[in-house]
C-alpha cells in the first residue's frame, strides 16, 4: 500500500478532494475513515476499504515515560520499530551542551541552522526497512538480517501513529529523523518520496531543515540529496577513523571507503552550503582511544563538518561483544576534539530501558 494508491481512488473526484483528504490524514490526524467528515460518505467508505489508516502497534514506555517505542505491524505481518523522544528544555540543553561551549560552532552557517532548543521538542526516529542488510557489528538492526524496503506510506505511518498520540497530549512532531532500521539510501525513492509527502504544506507541512537522514555513507544517495533542492540534514555514520577499523565493524566501508565518502561529503556541502553531522559510537577498548580521537582529528577538522559523539547501547546477546565507553573516556576523546578545535556535540541518552536507544532496534519476534 502506498499514497499514490489515493490518488488512484480520487483520480476521478474534483481535484479538491485530495486537499481534503491531505487535511484529514495530516492535519486532524484522523483515526479512521469515517472521522474525514468533510468527505461523502461514499468515498469513506470507499477509501475505509480501498485504503485502511488504522496502524496496528505495540507501545513501550520508558520508566521516565520520555521515549515511547512502537513496533508496528505491517500489512504483510513484517514488523518495524519507531521511536518518539520527547524532549523538555533541561533535556535538549543537556544534549547540546558541547554545542554551546565550542567558540568553533559559533558560525554564520551554523546559525542559520541551529538545533532546536524548544520546550517542547518531539523527535520521531523512522526505519527506513525492514531490518538492514549492512550488518554493522555494533547494531542490533544489522544483526537480524534484512526483510525488504518499506513504502513511502508504511514511513508515513510511523510519523502518524505518534502524531496522532501527541494530538491528545495537545503536542505535535517538531522533527523526524531517519535513524531506525535500515540504510535510507538503499531505499533512496520511498524515503524522499515519503519527506516530501511529509513536507506539502498543503499536509503535514514540516520545514524541510526539520528532517535528518542518516546514512553509512552511500555516496550514490549523497550526491542524489544534494541536487534534491531540499534542505534537509544530513548525518554520516562514521564510528572510526580509519578504514582498517570502519572495515571489521561496518563491512559496508570495504565498497564505500572514508576517503569515498569525505569526498561526496565535500562535493554536498559544495553544492548545499549545509553542516554535516558525522556520528561516532563510542565502544569500549574499540575505538575510543587517544589515538583514535587523533586520526578523527585529521581527517574530519574542515568546514561544515561536525562530529556527534554518542555512548554506544548493547543488545543483550545480539551486540554482547561491544561495551559503551566509560564517561571518562568518553570526557578525554571529547577533550582532545575541542582542543584541536573540531566542533562536537555529545547525544543524550533515551530509551535505553526499553531498547529503544541507538542501535538497539531490533524487533523481539526475530
Amino acid at each position: 500500500m502506498d499514497f499514490k494508491e489515493i490518488e488512484q481512488i480520487l483520480s476521478k473526484e474534483p481535484r479538491f478532494r485530495l486537499k481534503q483528504v491531505k487535511q484529514s490524514l495530516f492535519c486532524d490526524l484522523i483515526n479512521n475513515w469515517p472521522e474525514a467528515i468533510t468527505l461523502p460518505l461514499a468515498l469513506r467508505q470507499k477509501l475505509g476499504k480501498e485504503f485502511p489508516i488504522t496502524i496496528k502497534a505495540e507501545e513501550f514506555k520508558s520508566k521516565d515515560s520520555r521515549t515511547i517505542k512502537a513496533l508496528i505491524n505491517l500489512e504483510d505481518d513484517l514488523k518495524i520499530e519507531s521511536v518518539l523522544m520527547q524532549h523538555n528544555k533541561s533535556a535538549a540543553g543537556s544534549s547540546l551542551s558541547a554545542t554551546y561551549s565550542n567558540p568553533a560552532l559559533r558560525t554564520p552557517a551554523f546559525v542559520q541552522n541551529p538545533p532546536r532548543l524548544t520546550k517542547d521538542r518531539n523527535t520521531v526516529c523512522v526505519s527506513s526497512q525492514v531490518g538492514c542488510p549492512l550488518a554493522c557489528g555494533f547494531c542490533a538492526t544489522g544483526r537480524i538480517g534484512f526483510e525488504r524496503n518499506l513504502t513511502s506510506w508504511e514511513i508515513i505511518e510511523q510519523v502518524l501513529f505518534f502524531a496522532r498520540y501527541l494530538k491528545k497530549e495537545g503536542q505535535k512532531i517538531s522533527n523526524i529523523v531517519f535513524m531506525g532500521m535500515g540504510e535510507p539510501f538503499l531505499n533512496y525513492d520511498n524515503v524522499i518520496g515519503a519527506i516530501r509527502i511529509l513536507h506539502d504544506k498543503d499536509g503535514f507541512n514540516l520545514g524541510a531543515r526539520h528532517f535528518s537522514v542518516s546514512t553509512c555513507g552511500i555516496t550514490e544517495g549523497i550526491e542524489k540529496l544534494a541536487d534534491e533542492k531540499l534542505e534537509i540534514n544530513l548525518a554520516i555514520s562514521l564510528h572510526a577513523p580509519n578504514d582498517e577499523l570502519r572495515s571489521k565493524l561496518m563491512p559496508v566501508n570495504k565498497k564505500y571507503s572514508i576517503s569515498q565518502i569525505l569526498k561526496a561529503v565535500d562535493e554536498y556541502i559544495k553544492i548545499t552550503r549545509r553542516r554535516v553531522m558525522f556520528e561516532y559510537i563510542m565502544i569500549k577498548d574499540v575505538n575510543d582511544s587517544d589515538s583514535c580521537a587523533k586520526e578523527l582529528v585529521k581527517i574530519i577538522n574542515r568546514p561544515l563538518y561536525f562530529v556527534n559523539l554518542i555512548s554506544y547501547n548493547n543488545f543483550g546477546n545480539l551486540t554482547a561483544d561491544f561495551k559503551p565507553s566509560t564517561n571518562g573516556r568518553i570526557k578525554k576523546f571529547k577533550e582532545i576534539l575541542e582542543k584541536a578545535g573540531v566542533p562536537i556535540t555529545q547525544r543524550y541518552r533515551f530509551g535505553q530501558d526499553i531498547k529503544a536507544a541507538c542501535g538497539q532496534l531490533a524487533y523481539k519476534s526475530k
